[in-house]
């Protein structure tokens, strides 16, 4: 499927994908990535009407400036494009900060939501985490070449073991384009202004976010070496969501790429609890 665009409110084009028949989800990326990022996800989604987009500011989307990359907006642009595809309800994936505003969706708009399955994210994130990210984010790397970035993911992206041959160049691909100068951004540089903005105090938390998701299919996928979401958070979660659907991905940090066995299994899971209910509210 080709890449389509919509138009927000203000103007702003957003771009998005929308493939197959079935339960629709929407699929929601990490705070620099695009909707690329969910090609590793396809197959398990198979049987689903998957919907992906590509937030302000990255991808195939206007750059519309920092003030305007924030999760409300961000929110607001997904229920456009639920609107914009005539979908009354949707179940979302999101993946690091596409599940701070699933989270954020369910405090303000939670009948237009089926479900939520959090990817290596939660209510509480760690300060290691937000601080590697205040590192890179908005700024060009050095690198000259895909192919050095290739060689460096490795090394800058902790808690990775048994990758996929090629995984490495792929991500690179992902994360930079080559430019005649060297390697350029995604995404516009201002999202780093946005992000410090957003994260003055990195100490704060969003639980009461977490509890809105009460009486919608939840379900967690946490990379093993993620150095974002920690294990005291964890703990909590489950404490206040004993039903949620909980892996773990070994060899994995932040963020799990979402084919591996455990990821494929919580998703299934999880999608057959999100069709369950929407047939017990059918019937």
């Amino acid at each position: 499927m080709d890449v389509q665009h919509f138009t927000a409110a203000d103007g702003a084009r957003i771009a998005y994908r929308d493939e197959g028949r079935g339960l629709p989800v929407l699929c929601l990326a990490g705070l620099t990535r695009s909707m690329d990022d969910f090609d590793y996800l396809a197959p398990t989604l198979a049987g689903c009407r998957m919907i992906r987009m590509d937030y302000r500011g990255r991808g195939q989307s206007d750059w519309t400036g920092a003030a305007t990359y924030t999760v409300p907006q961000e929110g607001a642009d997904a229920l456009a494009l639920l609107d914009h595809l005539g979908i009354a309800k949707a179940a979302i994936v999101g993946t690091s900060r596409g599940g701070l505003i699933a989270m954020y969706l369910a405090a303000v708009a939670k009948d237009r939501l089926l479900g939520v399955c959090l990817n290596d994210v939660g209510p509480q994130l760690r300060r290691e985490g937000l601080e590697a990210i205040m590192d890179y984010v908005g700024r060009r790397p050095t690198a000259r070449t895909l192919a050095e970035v290739a060689e460096r993911l490795p090394r800058t992206l902790r808690g990775f073991g048994e990758v996929p041959e090629g995984r490495w160049v792929e991500e690179a691909a992902r994360l930079y384009r080559q430019a005649e100068d060297g390697v350029t951004l995604t995404y516009d540089p201002a999202l780093r202004e946005a992000f410090l903005a957003a994260f003055k105090n990195p100490d704060a938390t969003a639980w009461p976010l977490f509890d809105a998701l009460e009486g919608l299919p939840v379900a967690l996928i946490h990379g093993e070496g993620s150095d974002l979401l920690g294990e005291d958070a964890v703990a909590e979660m489950r404490r206040r969501r004993p039903d949620m659907i909980y892996g773990k991905v070994p060899g994995r940090g932040h963020i799990p790429w979402l084919d591996e066995g455990e990821s494929v299994q919580v998703v299934r899971e999880w999608l057959a609890r999100v069709a369950a209910q929407v047939q017990a509210t059918e019937a």
